[in-house]
């Protein structure tokens, strides 16, 4: 196949590119610095500035968009959540109308979302029935999804991959507790009792390439772990699993200090079922945190 990726710099986007040209499809890949992102990939990979460079001759026949600007570790300002916004909904919104001018359409659009478009929802086990949330996240997720979802009506298969926690040693939230973990400084956040729905990389890439393969599969799917664990499991796990002490604390005041709004999405959580997916025949690589984990970093760096 030839699939057009936007977004395949960052941590998932580089993993599914590496699966796919290892199985032989052909790539593009969007890039907002294309001569950066040109030297992250082998020659046969495409590397455009935006997809006003591919023309009606060139063949897609899919398209996955994990486009999107950093959501963790800043704060939300007025300016940074209009950065977001754009780099999700006004992108996909631009993709779409990009989509409808082209005589031949991809038979797929596997577009980004996570599982944040359910908001903060405390003890509740939720699957894809459940409705949006009403914080920030939940709302750039909503309208994420619904500018996506406007591409069916030009006869595109779309699915919707609503992201949990990626645990990966290449990037992400994983790497970035490595450090204080494997110094004995690795905490809690605030009670520990949230909720944290989390997936190996191994496994996202499995499922975007099942949605990419299976025709039958659309709509929304939770990306998710069947077992989901509370923040304080989670912290327990990974020290454990790196033969390390775990007693800290962070207290929730100086994660709102830090963070403003932003965080929300460490105080708060989702127990989320991959309902869907399972539904699909998908069979989860590493169902468990434990066996994800001692996955993860037994593998060299």
């Amino acid at each position: 196949m030839n699939i057009l990726i936007l977004g395949g710099t960052g941590l998932i986007g580089s993993a599914l590119h590496h699966s796919l040209t290892k199985n032989k499809h052909r790539i593009t890949i969007v890039s907002r610095v294309p001569e950066k992102a040109s030297r992250l990939f082998p020659e046969q990979t495409r590397v455009v500035g935006s997809v006003s460079e591919i023309t009606d001759d060139d063949e897609i026949d899919a398209v996955v968009n994990l486009a999107g600007a950093q959501l963790v570790g800043k704060r939300w300002s007025r300016a940074r959540k209009k950065e977001i916004w754009e780099s999700r909904v006004d992108l996909t919104q631009d993709l779409v109308m990009w989509l409808s001018k082209r005589s031949r359409k991809p038979e797929v659009l596997i577009n980004g979302s996570a599982i944040g478009f359910y908001g903060d929802t405390g003890e509740r086990n939720i699957d894809e029935s459940d409705q949006a949330g009403e914080d920030f996240g939940a709302r750039l997720c909503a309208a994420w999804e619904a500018e996506a979802i406007k591409s069916e009506s030009l006869g595109i298969r779309v699915c919707l991959a609503r992201t949990g926690l990626v645990l990966s040693i290449r990037g992400g939230m994983l790497t970035q507790l490595l450090l204080p973990f494997r110094m004995g400084l690795g905490s809690k956040i605030s009670s520990g009792q949230q909720w944290m729905s989390w997936i190996h990389i191994d496994d996202q890439i499995a499922i975007l390439e099942h949605m990419l393969f299976e025709k039958n599969l659309h709509g929304a799917y939770n990306l998710a772990a069947p077992g989901s664990v509370r923040n304080s499991e989670f912290t327990s796990t990974l020290a454990h699993t790196l033969g390390r002490p775990s007693f800290l604390t962070a207290p929730a005041f100086f994660i709102r200090l830090a963070l403003g709004e932003a965080s929300g999405l460490l105080l708060g959580g989702q127990q989320v079922a991959p309902k869907r997916i399972l539904e699909s025949g998908y069979q989860f690589i590493y169902p468990s945190l434990q066996g994800a984990l001692q996955d993860l970093l037994q593998k060299p760096g």
